[in-house]
């Protein structure tokens, strides 16, 4: 209850704030596990790229958020789960916990916020290689400035099929990157 209340105020927010406008709902499958794989440009993301999704959206999130007073509630009944720094096996347990029963998971393989595209961590191809889930490319656009536009772009699925079946020891660096090549084309497409 107290998600779908929080869900309404920022979408009223996020739309008359940023102009938030969404594209390609419709590939994120009605049902099954589900990560969202997005760059991470802002603190203001999470909502952006879970607000219009008709699931609803997990989130790992810094344990010291979870110890503010007013934003630490507010972050976990949006859905967040608290993770120490370096995403150490208890987060990738409760995100594996979460997809095991079906749940949508966003997830910022580059692990903090990052406009200069460096390299992205493993976690979120260790997570999506482990649980199986679809994994949809989320790539977020623009800057947030009051009354500017803020899109968010979801693609289709990425297809790591022909990766898992391989015999490489690289495995993960390769789905890291399958899945930030996606993103970063969905960026560059929509600029």
């Amino acid at each position: 209850m107290l998600y779908r209340i929080f869900r309404a105020v920022f979408n009223i927010l996020y739309g008359l704030l940023f102009r938030l406008e969404v594209k390609g709902l419709e590939h994120i499958p009605k049902e099954g596990s589900v990560i969202l794989c997005s760059n991470h440009i802002s603190n203001l993301d999470p909502p952006a790229v879970g607000i219009r999704v008709p699931r609803k959206v997990h989130y790992m999130a810094k344990s010291e958020l979870f110890k503010i007073p007013v934003l630490g509630p507010l972050i976990r009944a949006w859905g967040a789960f608290p993770v120490k720094r370096g995403v150490g096996k208890d987060a990738i347990r409760s995100a594996l916990n979460l997809l095991g029963e079906g749940k949508v998971m966003g997830i910022f393989p580059e692990g903090t916020r990052n406009s200069d595209g460096t390299a992205a961590k493993k976690g979120a191809a260790m997570i999506a290689y482990r649980s199986g889930a679809t994994i949809i490319p989320v790539a977020v656009v623009g800057k947030y400035k009051l009354f500017r536009k803020i899109r968010v772009f979801y693609g289709q699925p990425v297809d790591i099929s022909a990766i898992i079946n391989e015999s490489s020891p690289d495995k993960l660096d390769r789905i890291t990157d399958a899945i930030m090549s996606r993103i970063h084309e969905m960026i560059e497409k929509n600029k």
